[in-house]
């Protein structure tokens, strides 16, 4: 199919749209919205739809938009929703609940940075404050990305193996408001791709239940390790998504990590969204005049493709992770679970965090050049150091 012009937020609007209405020979789908920028173009372009069998339904906050879409998922609905920022803070209680009841509600979020003090550009600490909830996680590059993820992420939700909500995240304005061609699957095309949802513990008439209440401690953690279990299933399950998808739509959607010249890396940058287009020129460039250098970047956050991530360090001695989020007194998100995966390894790896970006701060080629210096200056972790503060320089703390 012919590309067409179209920013991040069309894409993950048409793709929840396209989704929705796949579903419209089962129990249809429903569509909890409040708008906020940077996303409200998503929820204005769902609300535009000609839909068989699906309700949109515009609340008075987005802890209502996710409260509708789990009253509609109990139902037997595919259901869905979008946010951003506080938006998904005042979500959060919400966002829990989705997760703990174990429906497959998919929500795109674009990353914009919390507030206050206010500011409507690129950070991931929004979506990131919720890595601990039962939540799959990715984390999109380009419009393409966010499109074929978004849809690949309703198959996989609804997977009886897995049954947990998923979220996919794309950068405030350097996606969400940008053209890029993008390829529209047709509406056939993503109705064969998913098919219709019959969610097993949706509630019933003739079988009345109640959700929700006071159980022992050893029920909950009974259920916590059917939580897991269900998280350790995700990998296999998302591959299967993902070849499904090659075969149905002609294009490979992306793997959990994407790894660029990892093979024979002595250093390797590790990154996520939209940096990875710039950090992949920066390592093309450096390969070309024979470095030994190499990118991941990370596409499943949650659960953290851990066995991934060695396999493509196999061969290096350090590693640059560079954040665009920031937890207090810790550092970067990302940088912490590459430790964490490293963790009891011994000293052979060096792996320093970098934080840029934060805030929606611009990260050039020139920045990623000076963590590549910086990085084989060092002959030992240290704390995590700032770039793009003031005059540009880094300054560490």
């Amino acid at each position: 199919m012919p590309a067409e012009l179209v920013t991040g937020n069309h894409a993950a609007g048409y793709a929840l749209s396209a989704a929705a209405e796949a579903n419209r020979h089962a129990r249809g789908a429903t569509c909890g919205i409040y708008p906020i920028t940077p996303q409200t173009e998503i929820v204005e372009y769902v609300a535009r739809f000609p839909f068989s069998k699906t309700r949109v339904v515009p609340v008075e906050s987005e802890h209502s938009a996710m409260g509708v879409s789990i009253g509609a998922s109990l139902a037997g609905a595919r259901a869905f929703t979008a946010s951003s920022s506080n938006g998904i803070a005042y979500m959060v209680e919400n966002i829990m609940v989705a997760g703990f009841y174990r429906l497959p509600i998919v929500m795109v979020a674009v990353n914009r940075t919390l507030g206050p003090p206010w500011n409507i550009w690129a950070d991931q600490g929004d979506t990131l404050m919720l890595r601990d909830f039962p939540w799959i996680q990715f984390y999109c590059e380009d419009n393409q990305e966010v499109l074929d993820t978004t849809l690949l992420s309703f198959r996989l939700a609804e997977d009886r193996r897995i049954l947990l909500p998923a979220l996919v995240a794309l950068d405030a304005f350097i996606l969400s408001h940008t053209q890029m061609g993008t390829e529209l699957p047709e509406q056939e095309e993503v109705d064969r791709y998913l098919p219709d949802l019959d969610l097993p513990h949706r509630l019933r008439h003739e079988a009345p239940t109640t959700l929700g209440g006071l159980v022992w401690p050893n029920v909950a953690m009974s259920q916590r390790l059917e939580i897991d279990e269900a998280m350790e299933r995700v990998p296999e399950a998302f591959e299967e998504c993902r070849y499904a998808f090659i075969e149905e739509m002609g294009r490979d959607p992306g793997n959990a990590i994407q790894t660029f010249f990892t093979d024979d890396a002595e250093e390797v940058l590790v990154v996520s969204g939209t940096i990875a287009t710039t950090a992949r020129e920066v390592v093309r460039r450096r390969r070309d005049d024979g470095e030994n250098i190499g990118l991941i970047k990370i596409k499943m956050f949650r659960p953290f493709p851990e066995a991934a991530v060695r396999e493509a360090c196999r061969s290096a001695k350090k590693v640059a992770v560079l954040d665009r989020n920031y937890a207090a007194g810790v550092g970067g998100i990302f940088w912490q679970e590459l430790r964490s995966v490293f963790q009891g390894d011994g000293d052979e790896l060096l792996i320093q965090g970098y934080l840029t970006g934060l805030c929606g701060g611009d990260v050039t080629p020139s920045m990623i050049d000076e963590v590549v210096v910086d990085l084989r200056e060092r002959d030992a972790m240290d704390k995590p150091v700032w770039l793009g503060i003031g005059n540009g320089k880094g300054a560490e703390g």
